[in-house]
Formats: C-alpha cells, structure tokens, sequence
C-alpha cells in the first residue's frame, strides 16, 4: 500500500527507488518483469564487454614528454583527465542501456507501471488495447529520445566549455554531465505511469521541474545502479517501479501545477 512521503524532498525521491526495488518481489508484479530482465541481460553483456574495452584504454594511462620540474602538476592534470573521461564513459555506458533498453521493452515496460499503479493504489489507468497501446508508447519513446538527444547535444556542449575555459571546470563539467543524467532518468520513468494516464509529455516535464529535489534524489539513484554492471539488470524494472510510486505521490494531479 502506498505511504505518503515529504514532496520536493532528495531523500524521498531517492527512498521512491528504493520502494520500487522491493515492490519488484510482490507476487503480482513477478510476471511482468520476465522479458524486460531478459532484454538486459542481452543488452548488458553487449554494452559492458564494450564498457571493459574502453577501460582498458584508461588502465595504460597517458604519458607525455615534459621537464622534469613539471612532470607533478602534468601527472595530477593527467590524472584528473583520466578521472573525468572515466565518470563520462560511466555516464554514456548508462544513458545507452537505458535508452536502448527502453526502446524495445518500452511497452512491457507500460504494463509494469500500469499493473504497480493497481497494487499500490488500488485503481488502475484507463483501460486500453494492446494493439493501440504499443503504437502509441513507441512513438512516446522516439519523442522522448529526440529530447534527450537534442538537449543532450547542448549540455555536451556546456560541458566542454565548463571543462576547457573555466578555471578547474574539469571538476564541475562531470557534475554537470550527472545532473544531467539524473534529469533525464527521471524523465524516462516517471513518463510511463504519467503515458499510462494520458498525461502529456510536457506537462510530465513541467511537474518534474517544479520538484527539482525529488527529481535529483530519484534519478541519482537511478544513474547510480545504471552503472553497476549486474545491479543494472534489475534497475531498470525498479526505476519503472519507483517512478510509479514518484506518480501516485507528487505527480498524479496532471492538470495542476
């Protein structure tokens, strides 16, 4: 049963994650998690095999011909380099299994949230039929992705500026790339309750931006799962849990805010 939480509040939107892990074990939720698990079983020994091969370019290091009284501060800028591509390569390991994973397992994906809608609330969203449902989720999908591609590419931008012009913007540019991720986590599920109600895409943005804190605590628990190889197999389902219950606590009223 559903429990009401602080709004606008990082520990409540984190803790939506962690709810959405356990409510995974509830009898009836079991059968609809089967083909997304093994959607990303395939998806994560493909992109983590190719994860390993980028980290292996990162184990040798980088080596660069300097005096010797300034081989400390060329190691520690190297180093730094080495832990910024590192965070970045982490950040696009995880943004590419959760956009591919949600492509294809975008409409079981929907029948999840709409079946954990019914369990925690009691009430389901408006019946619909299958044949119309999956047309309609996947072009709710592509529509989603064209966000986070285009405005992906600018925050991309801002980060290399962040990293090359602003005085140690080395250190702030990856915190910009895991707002960023954060952002579009929760976006991506907390969107498929919010699509099972027929509430349209920018005002599911607009309701999340006025619960900045919520959003940050929920989609940094996603990112952070996303990278783990392993626990990213059972993050994806959760996130579509946990964003369930971010939607039946903050965001359920679609015609306010």
């Amino acid at each position: 049963m559903l429990q009401a939480s602080p709004q606008n509040n990082i520990f409540t939107g984190a803790s939506y994650f962690i709810q959405g892990v356990r409510l995974l074990w509830h009898p009836q939720l079991r059968a609809y998690i089967l083909v997304p698990l093994l959607v990303n079983i395939v998806l994560f020994g493909v992109l983590t095999s190719v994860l390993i091969s980028y980290l292996g370019m990162f184990s040798n290091g980088f080596d660069i011909e300097v005096a010797d009284w300034l081989r400390p501060v060329v190691d520690f800028l190297l180093k730094l380099l080495g832990v910024v591509l590192l965070i970045l390569v982490l950040i696009i390991y995880a943004y590419s299994f959760n956009i591919i994973t949600n492509i294809i397992a975008a409409p079981f994906y929907g029948l999840l949230a709409e079946k954990a809608e019914e369990v925690l609330s009691g009430s389901k969203p408006p019946p619909e039929a299958l044949s119309s449902m999956i047309p309609r989720v996947l072009k709710r999908e592509i529509k989603k992705l064209l966000y986070f591609i285009i405005r992906g590419f600018l925050v991309m931008l801002i980060m290399l500026f962040v990293g090359l012009v602003i005085p140690f913007g080395g250190l702030l540019a990856p915190l910009i790339g895991l707002a960023w991720s954060a952002w579009c986590m929760t976006i991506q599920y907390a969107d498929y309750p919010a699509d099972n109600n027929r509430c349209s895409f920018t005002r599911v943005r607009k309701k999340l931006w006025n619960r900045l804190y919520s959003c940050g605590g929920f989609g940094g628990m996603v990112t952070a799962a996303s990278v783990v190889p392993v626990i990213n197999i059972f993050a994806m389902p959760a996130a579509v849990t946990g964003g369930t219950i971010f939607w039946l606590n903050e965001l359920k009223d679609c015609s306010s805010d």
